[in-house]
């Protein structure tokens, strides 16, 4: 909303700083009198916090002029009530930091709750089978290790998309391709129940084709938030993100049995499905790929993200990627392999904990279909509100002067360290809320790791995060197919949950101690090759 002060002067807009410059407010020599009516100088509050001295003297030109005989030529003074909004004005040197409540309505904010909301339905989307894995199997007399070859389908698909889909995030932006890769991925969803009713092959292949959309997913996601987000906003901002992410597992958890209870088994499928088709409306009708192609944005927050990132070397700062990354080069560096080792560590912990854990409950706590799915589905709640208050902590430690690089450390450590813990505490438990209270601790900590590889990502690659981000993915995808086809295996075989999370434990351990060793949060000089060169990013 703009407040306009009129003094019949010729159209010409001015900010509120104008008035610090005295020659921007001449009078020429005139017939009339300007009206002193139509200035009421208790009406200037409106202009904001303007100081005393400035206001003062504004105040006094004005009347001295009302006073005169002269005619002021027409001219409109337009005032945005955004620069003036926190009684500061940004400078040459950069801008205050915004405000709590400046940034929760921001147009930044609403670029990332819709993130979150598709990173929600990609994992509603994704999760559905791991509850409806249960009546397919007792319909068609699956085993246990090909239950988990089902369920490993989508990890086919997802498998091949990450590094492509990474590579066109960089060279397209984020917007066009999540578009496209919510709209593939809704198809495929919807269309399940008719590739089930059909062959187990059309059912594979569906399966197979949610993968190969949903791998463009995360890369959008940290392609957005790096145009959108000055680095001392990040980590909260991916953590919103994945909060929607986790939340995206409860709500598939928490409703498909609810929906197949009303609706049959393939209910919670074409609900999601539809819901993917509206979101993509409302995608492309209302954000923009950059704050600068916004209409909606406001002066103040357009100028705040503009100089922030001026300070930090922000992506768009260079000219556009090249469509072939340099392969080579990315993967001759270890804070590359650091990343890919961290990746591939969460994605087993995270499809482990998601495929198995429904049938954890069922076949070792003995809880029927929808308890196992409520308790599976608490504690991608708790990751939803942990990792936003890892966040949190992440920027205020970074804005308060620790490193980038030590914070990153930190959040990582949490995020592996933490879980491996909890998982030796959740084979020992007894009880059905026992085991869920261990669970949540595990996947709850969990949550730290988006603050820790997810945001360096986009700090030691910032013209390369998308496909970065598609090679440590497809390390991931690997680890998780191993991981949720492994666990089926190894339960027949050993006939026991609690020796597979052991075994997790283990590599949480190893992989810590890795990405401790080897990660960086200094930009990473990926254009020349030799040994690995950085340059530290300006916090």
């Amino acid at each position: 909303m703009n407040s306009t002060l009129s003094l019949n002067r010729p159209v010409q807009n001015y900010t509120l700083g104008s008035f610090k410059n005295p020659k921007l407010i001449e009078a020429r020599p005139s017939r009339h009198q300007l009206c002193s009516h139509l200035i009421d100088f208790s009406k200037l509050k409106w202009f904001g916090n303007v100081n005393s001295r400035t206001g003062s003297s504004v105040q006094q030109q004005l009347r001295d002029y009302s006073g005169e005989s002269r005619r002021i030529t027409s001219r409109r003074i337009r005032v945005s009530s955004n620069d003036a909004q926190f009684g500061s004005f940004p400078n040459k040197g950069g801008t205050e930091s915004s405000s709590f409540a400046e940034f929760i309505t921001s147009e930044r904010v609403k670029v990332v709750a819709m993130l979150a909301l598709s990173l929600a339905l990609c994992n509603a989307d994704r999760v559905v089978m791991s509850v409806a894995i249960v009546p397919l199997s007792l319909a068609h007399g699956w085993s246990r290790s090909f239950s988990g070859i089902v369920q490993s389908s989508f990890l086919w698909g997802y498998l091949i998309s990450p590094i492509a889909g990474g590579t066109l995030v960089d060279y397209y932006g984020g917007k066009a391709v999540m578009a496209c890769g919510v709209t593939l991925w809704s198809l495929a969803t919807f269309l399940t129940p008719w590739a089930a009713e059909n062959s187990l092959l059309a059912l594979l292949f569906a399966r197979a084709m949610l993968g190969v959309a949903e791998g463009v997913a995360l890369p959008c996601m940290n392609n957005m938030i790096a145009r959108w987000f000055p680095s001392t906003e990040r980590a909260r901002a991916v953590a919103m993100a994945m909060a929607g992410f986790q939340l995206g597992n409860a709500i598939g958890l928490t409703l498909s049995p609810i929906l197949m209870s009303q609706g049959g088994i393939f209910g919670p499928f074409v609900i999601f499905g539809l819901c993917g088709f509206l979101w993509v409306l409302v995608w492309l009708s209302a954000t923009s790929s950059t704050p600068d192609r916004s209409p909606q944005i406001s002066k103040y927050e357009l100028d705040y993200i503009m100089n922030k990132r001026q300070k930090s070397h922000a992506v768009e700062s260079k000219p556009k990627t090249k469509m072939i990354p340099p392969f080579r080069r990315l993967l001759s560096k270890m804070p590359t392999w650091s990343l890919i080792v961290a990746n591939a560590m969460h994605s087993w912990g995270f499809f482990v904990i998601l495929s198995w854990m429904p049938i954890y409950f069922n076949s070792v706590h003995h809880v029927d279909l929808r308890q196992a799915a409520w308790f599976s589905a608490v504690p991608w709640c708790m990751m939803a509100l942990t990792g936003y208050l890892a966040g949190l902590w992440s920027d205020t430690l970074i804005r308060n002067g620790t490193s980038i690089t030590l914070t990153r450390k930190i959040m990582q450590s949490i995020g592996f360290v933490g879980p491996a813990v909890a998982l030796v505490g959740l084979t020992a438990a007894k009880t059905p809320s026992t085991a869920s209270a261990w669970l949540s601790l595990a996947v709850g900590l969990k949550a730290f790791s988006h603050c820790g590889f997810l945001v360096n990502l986009q700090e030691i690659a910032p013209h390369y995060s998308g496909v970065l981000h598609g090679l440590s993915n497809t390390a991931g995808t690997f680890a998780a197919i191993f991981g949720t086809v492994g666990a089926g295996f190894f339960v027949e075989l050993v006939g026991s949950f609690q020796g597979f999370l052991l075994l997790t434990s283990l590599l949480y351990f190893l992989a810590a101690l890795f990405y401790i060793k080897f990660s960086t949060g200094e930009r990473v000089n990926f254009d020349e090759s030799g040994q690995y060169h950085s340059h530290h990013i300006n916090t």
